[in-house]
């Protein structure tokens, strides 16, 4: 039976990057295996880790691409084009430093917002009209550099709130999963602060 729909985790492998901000929608999509007792394992199709379980009678894939944020579109083209599955049925889970720590973001679709992530699947899917949900970071402190701040781990009041976080975004996803994208959206986006900008 194939996947009727598919969730994919942006981040990085590696034990050095488990923890980072960059790796949020690694840890999203690692809390709904868990919570359906799914196993990982190494996709045929893919250079990716993947998972599928079972919910109200559709087949769930969960995908954590191991090519690196910057080529993450390769491993969900791979799986997309095996599945057949279309752009609709598609939520991609990515980190967001325009977003307050703890804010979420469910969009049914729109541009990368400069996420090296979302750009790499809009480039191999040849679309950005994908569900996507971000998740909020916050911005790096002044003098920071970009690329190394969202390499590095929350600080110690955000990895107190991380694990609700997580779990929030998790919730999130299951409504995307039942069809209720615009429940969801009421019930989550900017649920937990305000964005800085669009």
């Amino acid at each position: 039976m194939g996947l009727s729909k598919l969730l994919v985790g942006l981040g990085n492998p590696g034990r050095q990057y488990e923890f980072t901000r960059h790796n949020i929608g690694f840890m999203v999509l690692m809390e709904l295996a868990r919570s359906a007792g799914a196993d990982w394992k190494k996709s045929r199709q893919a250079s990716a880790l993947t998972a599928e379980y079972s919910e109200g009678g559709e087949n769930i894939g969960l995908l954590l691409p191991l090519t690196f944020m910057n080529n993450s579109g390769q491993a969900v083209r791979d799986t997309v084009h095996f599945n057949k599955i279309g752009l609709e049925n598609i939520l991609v889970v990515a980190d967001d430093i325009r977003l307050d720590f703890g804010v979420t973001r469910l969009k049914p679709g729109g541009s990368d917002g400069g996420h090296n992530g979302l750009k790499s699947v809009a480039l191999e899917m040849g679309s950005v009209e994908y569900p996507r949900l971000r998740l909020g970071v916050s911005a790096p402190p002044p003098g920071m550099d970009q690329a190394d701040y969202v390499l590095s781990e929350f600080n110690i009041r955000e990895r107190n709130e991380l694990g609700c976080f997580v779990k929030d975004a998790a919730d999130c996803c299951r409504l995307w999963i039942k069809g209720e994208m615009s429940r969801a959206m009421t019930q989550y986006n900017l649920k937990k602060g305000k964005k800085h900008n669009e």
